[in-house]
């Protein structure tokens, strides 16, 4: 991952009379890397989003994208910016190909290849010319992405893209974003309160509570050989297998789960099978005890529930 950041989040916090909506939110996101802003409704995320792309004043903090302040140099920003928030909107009476042809007339440096070019990207080759009010909710999501996209942003940001899409129209989105992210080098920001969809689509996401940033996680980081994993096994005599356990090792017993602690090695977790086999012991499965997103948020929300 490139390690030069594009936009950069410093203390950002947005007060509304007494009340502290967005409170010293710090965190950058790196180009072509798909960055998931995680949170519970009312959480802060459009809040933190639409002062990101200029349509809501700081209270204190700053943004910078691309090294310019939205603060102080709110043009020069947002030539680096493409954003969907809430919904896309587009003449209907129009094709969507006529819709981007408008929108590239008010860009520079826009023309004809560009469009075709951002079109397969979006995969809507076969649908471009038909009139945009013939288009699915997914479909006009994808030319809101290509809208985004025209100008060569650096960073796309797209507030709940997902609301509203059927399970096909959120596959589609969440395989082009990845594509767009790695084949346009883009920084994709993408908020949502959909576990499931975040750890699917994301490289890292954030965890946002109340205004507060929790935890930054990354789905990237594997363990060092030097760290241990949790590794689950099946097996027919419990008693048996727990007499083979060391200090340190036994993480739980129940039924006919043996959990345990092993060096994150590919030998290490054959070595414990062979011990367990050696002693007579049957194993039936064998599996990593990965933890899930939705282990992660509640484990730093110590329990609150999305809603």
């Amino acid at each position: 991952m490139n390690t030069t950041q594009v936009v950069s989040l410093q203390q950002l916090t947005k007060k509304i009379g007494s009340k502290t909506i967005v409170d010293g939110l710090t965190f950058e996101v790196y180009p072509g890397e798909v960055f998931g802003f995680l949170g519970p409704n009312g959480a802060g995320k459009t809040t933190t989003i639409r002062m990101m792309v200029g349509l809501m004043s700081i209270t204190e903090g700053e943004v910078t994208i691309q090294g310019r302040s939205v603060k102080r140099q709110f043009e020069e920003a947002m030539v680096h910016v493409g954003a969907i928030v809430e919904n896309p909107e587009f003449y209907g009476f129009m094709s969507g190909y006529q819709n981007l042809m408008h929108f590239a007339r008010m860009m520079p440096n826009v023309n004809k290849d560009r469009i075709d070019e951002v079109v397969k990207l979006v995969r809507l080759e076969n649908r471009i010319h038909d009139k945009v009010k013939t288009y699915s909710l997914g479909m006009r999501q994808r030319l809101g992405v290509a809208q985004a996209i025209l100008h060569r942003p650096s960073v796309l940001v797209l507030d709940e893209p997902t609301n509203g899409l059927d399970p096909e129209g959120i596959r589609e989105l969440r395989d082009y974003l990845r594509e767009l992210s790695r084949v346009e080098g883009l920084a994709v920001i993408v908020s949502s309160h959909l576990l499931s969809e975040m750890e699917l689509m994301c490289d890292r996401v954030a965890i946002i509570q109340n205004g507060k940033l929790l935890d930054v996680r990354s789905f990237k980081e594997a363990p060092t050989e030097t760290e241990k994993v949790e590794v689950s096994f099946e097996v027919g005599q419990l008693d048996a297998a727990l007499e083979l356990m060391e200090d340190g090792m036994l993480v739980k017993a129940e039924g006919a789960e043996l959990v345990v602690l092993l060096a994150n090695r590919r030998e290490a977790v054959a070595a414990f099978n062979a011990r367990l086999v050696e002693a007579g012991i049957h194993v039936f499965a064998i599996r990593a005890m990965t933890k899930t997103l939705e282990d992660q948020f509640l484990e730093v929300t110590r329990g609150n529930r999305i809603v």
